[in-house]
């Protein structure tokens, strides 16, 4: 299986242009719900791509305007290359997506390969997943406490650099599960009025998605994301969806795509043993 047949094509892909600002990118992050969006310049009458830049660039950047230099290069991945040969990128550099260009061309953006889309293939067992997901399985688990204030447990995800904890009652036992996607959905976006002065307001801020750059003693709007002072258990998934060792990763990519889920707990006697990652599955391959 080639990446052309499982990337997104460029034909569904939105992307911000150069010249461009911060601005560009946030309003496509913020209105489709992505982490990342794809960077070309027009060279000529003809697009050229670029490079990546995600959140996280705005969020380590809040000082920065330009989209020139907000953008990273990344590797990428050519439409003719083996599905397998993009799994193993994937997992050496620990990334989500690889932009995909023209084999004869590589400045022509084609599509995005995406994990999910790997994933994906194996659910349809396009690719092979006949490897049982005790030996994929990581052992350490994140893990945080049900009455511990969801702020908090956003700050705990944030450091383990996992987008996942799995929450634990008063026994110590599995009572539900907390991600990235349950924080975005229930955070709100506060807007606002600060006087910058001569600094960078809210630059030390890590949910602050949009800085105010600092330009004589004026008034600048602010948007900033505002997580809710509840505990974890009023925000969390109750009913979890879990895989026993002996299941294949093809039934645990299947899994993953029908709950639309990044990772699943591996439960042995009843016990949480460990944790199945989207990513983890990629080392089956």
């Amino acid at each position: 299986m080639h990446v052309v047949d499982a990337m997104t094509p460029r034909s569904e892909l939105v992307t911000v242009e150069l010249p461009g600002t911060r601005d560009d990118v946030l309003e496509y992050l913020q209105e489709h719900g992505f982490s990342s969006v794809p960077v070309v310049k027009d060279s000529d009458g003809s697009e050229v791509y670029r490079g990546l830049v995600s959140r996280d660039d705005l969020i380590d950047r809040p000082d920065e305007d330009q989209l020139a230099l907000l953008m990273r290069e990344v590797p990428t991945i050519t439409t003719e290359a083996d599905i397998h040969e993009a799994a193993g990128l994937m997992r050496e550099e620990t990334a989500r997506r690889l932009p995909v260009v023209e084999a004869d061309d590589e400045t022509a953006l084609a599509g995005i390969l995406t994990l999910t889309d790997v994933v994906r293939a194996i659910a349809r067992e396009e690719i092979d997943g006949d490897r049982e997901v005790g030996e994929l399985a990581t052992q350490d688990i994140n893990t945080t406490y049900v009455e511990t204030p969801l702020a908090v447990g956003e700050r705990e995800i944030y450091y383990a650099n996992v987008p996942y904890t799995v929450v634990l009652d008063d026994e110590g036992n599995m009572t539900g599960i907390l991600t990235e996607v349950d924080i975005v959905e229930v955070a709100r976006v506060v807007e606002g009025e600060d006087d910058t002065g001569e600094s960078i307001a809210e630059q030390d801020s890590e949910w602050a998605w949009e800085g105010i750059k600092a330009v004589g003693n004026s008034y600048f709007p602010t948007r900033n994301v505002e997580i809710p002072a509840e505990p974890i258990a009023e925000i969390m998934t109750e009913d979890v969806v879990t895989i026993s060792r002996t299941k294949t990763a093809t039934e645990a990519a299947q899994a993953m795509i029908k709950n639309d889920i990044e990772q699943i707990p591996l439960l042995a006697g009843g016990e949480l043993v460990g944790i199945v990652r989207d990513i983890d599955l990629l080392e089956g391959l």
